[in-house]
């Protein structure tokens, strides 16, 4: 079992709150200039490792996340719990603060 499967398993978010793992960009082009990390949309990015049961509405009824375990996000830029689990670092957001789902079959 990999570090990542092996902190889905032990750290499991509550009510509408998300797990994710940035995705780090790269820091050169294919020719070799360097990018500043402020240039670069994948940066911003990142990959859902938990996701918790959903919230709670007005009436008390459950309401089912829409992220899925696998899922590539975009998150802003500010924001978020960081975690430090097996020296690696992750966040946790809610989920109505996480910006978009990445279509990758687009």
């Amino acid at each position: 079992m990999n570090t990542v499967q092996s902190i889905a398993k032990r750290f499991v978010p509550l009510f509408d709150r998300v797990l994710v793992s940035k995705i780090k960009p790269d820091a050169k082009t294919k020719s070799g200039l360097l990018l500043p990390e402020s240039s670069n949309l994948s940066s911003k990015l990142a990959t859902v490792l938990a996701v918790g049961a959903g919230r709670l509405n007005a009436k008390g009824e459950l309401i089912a996340p829409t992220l899925k375990k696998g899922d590539t996000v975009v998150i802003p830029e500010y924001g978020g719990m960081e975690l430090k689990l097996d020296g690696e670092k992750y966040t946790v957001y809610r989920e109505e603060d996480i910006i978009g789902v990445v279509n990758q079959n687009a």
